[in-house]
């Protein structure tokens, strides 16, 4: 193992070029970055040298000021308030790392690529844009960047294969349009000290037939739900369920994040349903979007996506916290963590960091956590191999308007904030992975117990299931307004789920029409079926799918314990 380890780490300092020359940090600055990124899966002395690869790499742009923005989660104010720091006292350029909100980053991401005016020089903004960026053009395609113009400024141990989320924002040429960050997944979240009670589970089989465990469809969630909603534990009256339901932007992604694939609207595939994904968008076999209704192919208004919408108003309604169909996405995300709530189908790992603080409602005396996270059950017209859940890959991206001198300072900061030097620290402190060798460090196989499960899925190959929007969407930003403003109406009763889903597909064609006609993104952009009677795309296999008889098949649940042996698996 140490011979192993003195080859690596030699490899590693030849590779990055030992002679470069010595670090512009004094003496007590090396020490105290060095010290801040801690633990590292690189040894000081490795460290050391790719610090000093980044420092000569950075002589050209030192003095310069750049400006990235980002959303606001851990992760990315660590990288604003503190690697900022470091960065600029290892190379001398300024970056103003901007936090700002997840739908202002698209905003302003739009407004580039609409004006061509820089805004901003790096956006770390989720691959769900792949299929924009992609057919648009106006991002830099990253594969040819680091082999040409940015070739001086890629790091040699950047090292592409030990990112887990390159497939989410790799083209279908390929090409690779964004380097991913951060990295969370959407799971199903539950109070695991509360469905160990014998009390709670003899109750559960009697009332049931089954055991109280983990679900694995709707139909036991359902039931869950109802069994907790107004029951009272430790003197507080507790809920089933919790979700948000505010006519908000993040409304939006509360259901293009996976949650109509996970009540199976979408086809089998990996990491997307193809021909249609989670959106209902149809493409043919050239990834041309041809269709969202259903009379095109489509499935955004098909039986599935009623009862998707219909499952989440109706658990809304009877098992969350009144004040929920209030909030937006911030506002639900914390209020798992004050002792209320018994389980949450979906629920982002981001939050895990909030949820680990010591003292708190969720967290016993010595830090172990009293819940534990699992896959999300999966609705009445999902079928094996199906998407199963959403991960989102916040990811930087240079756009062809940047000042190729600007991109390649920024570039550069992408790159050290991503890097193995401070990648694993970066890790303890958001919890959001993006590296395999971060993931199994043996600092996390210690942490694991206080993580509630984190560590077992991303190190499970079921991780694999779980991705953001595909490259069936043309155009996020357009498409995704339309989302929660339809669904809105359905939230608040303005209309029924079958009216709304009506209303968002053929908004939602009409963007594919003006595409289509404009003929902006050439011969991989929208070229839409002719309507057909619905009828003919129902009878036709995989999506979209009739209309089920039974909408609430056998509840199943499974326990934790067998659940992670499978995973390990």
């Amino acid at each position: 193992m140490e011979i192993k380890k003195r080859i690596t780490t030699s490899v590693l300092a030849t590779v990055l070029g030992l002679g470069l020359s010595a670090s512009a940090l004094n003496a007590a600055d090396m020490t105290k970055w060095m010290d801040e990124f801690q633990p590292s899966v690189l040894t000081k002395s490795e460290q050391k040298t790719e610090m000093d690869w980044f420092e000569k790499a950075a002589m050209p742009y030192k003095g310069m000021t750049i400006k990235v923005v980002s959303e606001g989660i851990g992760t990315h104010v660590y990288e604003s308030k503190t690697l900022t720091k470091a960065f600029y006292d290892l190379t001398g350029i300024k970056v103003i790392h901007d936090i700002i909100g997840e739908g202002d980053v698209v905003e302003k991401l739009q407004t580039q690529m609409q004006t061509g005016q820089n805004i901003y020089d790096a956006y770390i903004n989720d691959s769900d844009l792949i299929g924009t960026h992609w057919r648009y053009k106006q991002a830099r395609d990253l594969t040819d960047w680091m082999a040409n113009e940015g070739k001086a400024v890629t790091n040699p141990g950047l090292d592409l294969k030990d990112f887990i989320g390159t497939s989410f924002t790799t083209g279908p040429d390929g090409k690779l349009y964004q380097l991913p960050d951060q990295q969370f997944a959407n799971l199903y979240w539950f109070r695991a000290d509360w469905f160990a009670d014998k009390k709670n589970m003899a109750e559960f089989k009697a009332k049931y037939g089954y055991e109280l465990g983990v679900p694995v469809n709707w139909s036991a969630y359902e039931d869950i739900a109802e069994f907790f909603t107004g029951r009272v534990i430790d003197g507080k009256k507790v809920y089933g369920h919790m979700d948000y339901g505010k006519k908000d932007p993040s409304l939006g992604w509360r259901f293009t994040d996976a949650w109509m694939s996970m009540a199976g609207m979408g086809d089998v595939g990996e990491p997307n349903g193809l021909p249609v994904d989670e959106w209902g968008i149809r493409v043919n076999d050239k990834s041309q979007p041809v269709g969202s209704c259903v009379e095109r192919g489509g499935a955004t208004n098909s039986p599935a996506a009623v009862y998707a919408i219909n499952k989440y108003n109706e658990w809304l309604k009877k098992y969350a916290p009144p004040s929920a169909a209030g909030m937006v996405f911030s506002e639900a995300g914390p209020v798992p963590a004050q002792g209320e709530i018994a389980q949450q189908m979906f629920w982002y790992t981001a939050f895990t960091a909030d949820m680990v603080k010591e003292k708190i409602a969720v967290v016993n005396e010595d830090g172990t956590p009293k819940w534990r996270m699992a896959p999300s059950p999966h609705g009445a017209y999902w079928t094996e191999g199906t998407k199963i859940g959403y991960q989102d890959a916040g990811s930087w991206t240079l756009m062809k308007s940047t000042p190729v001198k600007n991109s390649q300072a920024a570039w550069l900061y992408a790159q050290f904030v991503t890097s193995k030097t401070v990648d694993l620290k970066k890790s303890h402190v958001g919890l959001t992975f993006i590296r395999e060798s971060s993931i199994n460090h043996e600092s996390f196989t210690k942490r694991a117990p206080k993580l509630g499960g984190l560590i077992e899925f991303y190190r499970s190959p079921a991780r694999v299931q779980w991705s953001p929007t595909g490259t069936n969407v043309p155009d996020y930003p357009k498409l995704a307004q339309l989302w929660w403003q339809n669904i809105g109406d359905a939230s608040s009763g303005a209309k029924t789920a079958q009216e709304a889903l009506n209303s968002l597909c053929e908004a939602q064609e009409k963007v594919l029409k003006r595409l289509e006609r404009a003929g902006v993104q050439g011969d991989i952009g929208p070229k839409l079926n002719k309507k057909s009677d619905a009828s003919y795309w129902l009878k036709k296999e995989g999506s979209p799918k009739p209309k089920l008889v039974n909408e609430k098949p056998q509840a199943k649940t499974i326990s934790y314990d067998e659940l992670i042996k499978s995973w390990k698996k």
